[in-house]
């Protein structure tokens, strides 16, 4: 629970601008998923398709582009997005996170403003601007996530960052939730009005997190003498730029176990944000503003789930009921377990039960939502001072296999948009997750590695009649980092 040392804190203030700066992320992301339901006329002139009707044509189609077209057009926000996250990463480090999202943010809400002239435009100017997209918006979660490190006591660790990352599986309700009716009835043919919207707001949360956040507790210019001594105390006084032990962090079965986690998890996160509606409407014919509010039921349940999977992880360790390892791996497998079979269940749901997709869809991403609890907050568990760099590594490996290979594959998988065809997509995210609960189950580690603490500083000071050696040395203990001083004082 939230406690009244943090009730009001600016932590607890980050958490919340950061949860709104996900809806924006989100949203800007996941507009185009519903919205290419309604902008494209839906029969795909180069796919003969003998076995089934195509569905009636959106009245607000205004484009033909092909089922490969679509698929490329959603996957290239990933092209971007992973070219920008360990440089993000670096730069947060050393210029500090606040700066580097907001600038990419700026760029992001301005990209999504100029998104309706560009498709009408041309097919290519919509690639370049999703790609610019995915770029400026990769910085986000590098940049917050080493300032996490930072700001994040270890016994709240999982609650806050369980807060401020919710954000995006709220942006991805609203997206979903909205779309088909601004579709429907918003201006600009409908379909543009979605992205003037976010785009819109996106420009106005920049000036909110700017004027509201630091990016250390020691920079922030209203936060109590009180709650800053505590974060410092809590995670280590130090908060010096660290060289970044690039062989001994990627040598680590932690940051492997971690890495493939998070890999397998964002595969169906990544499958089910751009293809869902396009599953709903192809398997299961709802219409656009049903689609829309259907698609968007999974994402409730994530962001519940997540909420919850946050608090409770942080109880029973902060009572030790289990390790902080034990409670990522228990956590993070039962997700996995939990999603890959009723992602499988879905597959064989007829027409006729489609409603019971719908639920299996949302126990799908309820499972998912416990990885709020698992991989995660898991970077910042073994080396909070590296977390921006290794989820920045983590988020580009994932954009190239999860962000382009998810949405790609499925695609690839649906020439025909048949029922069949969508149960292999299932298949394959089930295969992901049984890797991850085999890696990450077996594999994870939720404590501070050995070379990720700092290097002990040692000083030797010499005077007339006493030695004093001074050193800093960090230690674990019961999961917290302190700061010792020892002061040796010898007889010459």
């Amino acid at each position: 629970m939230i406690t009244g040392r943090s009730l009001c804190s600016q932590r607890l203030l980050l958490a919340f601008v950061g949860l709104f700066g996900g809806v924006m992320l989100e949203s800007n992301r996941a507009f185009l998923s519903v919205a290419i339901v309604c902008m494209v006329n839906n029969t795909d002139l180069n796919t003969i398709n003998t076995t089934k009707t195509t569905s009636p044509v959106s009245e607000h189609a205004e484009f033909f582009w092909s089922k490969s077209e679509q698929a490329g057009i959603l996957s290239a926000y990933f092209y971007g997005y992973m070219v920008t996250q360990i440089p993000a990463g670096i730069l947060a480090s050393k210029y500090g996170g606040k700066h580097v999202v907001f600038i990419g943010m700026l760029i992001g809400s301005i990209t999504t403003l100029l998104l309706p002239i560009g498709a009408r435009t041309s097919i290519y100017l919509v690639y370049v601007l999703r790609v610019i997209l995915g770029a400026s918006q990769g910085v986000y979660f590098p940049s917050v996530h080493g300032m996490w490190g930072q700001w994040a006591p270890p016994l709240e660790r999982t609650k806050l960052l369980a807060i401020c990352y919710s954000g995006t599986k709220i942006g991805t309700i609203a997206a979903f939730a909205f779309s088909g009716f601004l579709c429907e009835y918003g201006f600009d043919n409908g379909w543009g009005s979605m992205f003037y919207l976010s785009g819109g707001l996106c420009v106005l949360w920049c000036g909110v997190w700017y004027i509201t956040v630091s990016s250390t507790p020691s920079k922030h210019p209203r936060i109590s003498r009180e709650e800053r001594t505590y974060i410092l105390d809590s995670i280590g006084g130090s908060h010096k730029v660290s060289p970044t032990p690039w062989l001994l962090m990627m040598t680590s079965a932690a940051t492997w176990a971690c890495l493939i986690g998070h890999v397998c998890s964002e595969w169906v996160t990544q499958t089910l944000r751009t293809h869902a509606p396009t599953f709903m409407n192809e398997v299961f014919n709802f219409n656009i503003t049903e689609n829309g509010l259907l698609s968007s039921i999974p994402y409730m349940s994530q962001a519940v789930s997540s909420l919850i999977a946050g608090q409770l992880a942080d109880y029973l360790r902060s009572r030790k009921y289990l390790s902080t390892t034990a409670t990522r791996r228990i956590f993070q497998s039962v997700g996995f377990i939990g999603t890959g079979a009723s992602l499988v269940c879905t597959g064989y749901v007829d027409v006729d039960n489609r409603y019971v997709a719908v639920f299996l869809l949302a126990c799908a991403m309820w499972f998912v939502g416990l990885g709020a609890a698992g991989f995660m907050v898991n970077f910042v568990d073994f080396a909070p001072r590296h977390g921006g760099v290794l989820f920045g590594v983590a988020n580009s490996i994932m954009a190239l296999v999860a962000g382009v290979g998810g949405p790609t594959v499925a695609g690839a998988l649906t020439p025909n948009k048949s029922q069949e065809e969508w149960r292999n997509v299932f298949y394959v995210c089930g295969g992901f997750c049984i890797l991850g609960t085999v890696v990450f189950g077996t594999q994870a580690r939720g404590e501070l590695q050995p070379w990720a603490v700092d290097k002990v500083e040692v000083v030797v000071r010499e005077s007339k009649d006493v030695l004093t050696v001074s050193s800093s040395a960090l230690q674990l203990n019961s999961g917290r980092l302190e700061e010792k001083t020892t002061r040796i004082s010898t007889h010459l």
